[in-house]
């Protein structure tokens, strides 16, 4: 679809909403196969390697305004500058004592500690077709919708938080190497591109991100705690654990379903 002047909103909303099997969708599938970090955050096309080599030559080049994005996905969001309320899944995961971790290691092992996970779940999120929106020190905040994800965004959301708890060892008998909490919920959410000129991003706002944020924060280590909302989308199994929760800022509880890993 190409966009009209003044219609942004529009192309936003049938771009993002449209299902997996798009070019883009296809592409990415593709895209993520090809083993090299980092890459592009919405089209998964690698920038360094043998497969950075490969996407130069389609023109698809580490951005030098945005190194979070190649170069297409780039001018693209550039060009159509805005966004639209679209529905999504949204996923926030982050280290639970990440203070007392820091205390009790040196700067430098710290930081190589936060490289790892940073790594792990970026590569968890791509793995189910979902998009890495920020890191804020040591929390991350994904996206699931179904242009990447196709119409099962949020069961493979599900899948990805579940998998995140196995990629930090939660399901190792020795522990993880590293403990963390998410949350997840799904609703209508602003997406779109934010900034102006060169300094621009995609990024997702609104009531359902604050509700996920929420929820990673009230996660106990290696928990994953999902909305009833979100969990009636996933089709998940109505006898697992409920919780009501007062949330901070809601003016009624949320109700929630907590997920765990067994360990091996």
């Amino acid at each position: 679809m190409e966009p009209q002047p003044g219609r942004n909103d529009e192309f936003w909303r049938e771009f993002l909403q449209q299902g997996g099997d798009t070019w883009q969708g296809i592409g990415r599938r593709f895209f993520k196969r090809i083993p090299a970090d980092p890459r592009c955050r919405m089209c998964a096309a690698p920038f360094r390697g043998p497969g950075g080599t490969m996407m130069r030559a389609l023109g698809k080049r580490q951005s030098d305004a945005n190194p979070n994005w190649c170069t297409s996905c780039f001018d693209v969001m550039a060009k159509h500058h805005g966004g639209a309320e679209v529905e999504g899944a949204m996923l926030f995961a982050d280290i639970r004592g990440s203070t007392a971790l820091a205390e009790r290691m040196s700067p430098g092992e710290f930081h190589a500690l936060l490289n790892r996970y940073l790594a792990t779940a970026s590569q968890v999120v791509f793995k189910h077709d979902g998009v890495v929106d920020k890191f804020v020190g040591d929390e991350m905040m994904a996206m699931f919708f179904p242009l990447l994800t196709g119409e099962r965004y949020v069961a493979r959301a599900v899948d990805a938080a579940k998998d995140l708890l196995r990629a930090t060892g939660h399901a190792d008998p020795g522990g993880p190497w590293v403990s963390i909490g998410v949350g997840l919920h799904s609703g209508t959410a602003w997406f779109g591109v934010v900034g102006e000129g060169t300094h621009i991003e995609m990024t997702v706002v609104g009531d359902a991100v604050n509700v996920a944020a929420r929820l990673a924060g009230a996660a106990g280590p290696g928990e994953v705690l999902v909305s009833a909302d979100a969990a009636a989308a996933a089709g998940l199994d109505p006898s697992l654990e409920r919780r009501s929760l007062a949330l901070k800022g809601k003016s009624v509880d949320t109700e929630v379903v907590a997920l765990r890993v067994d360990a091996g």
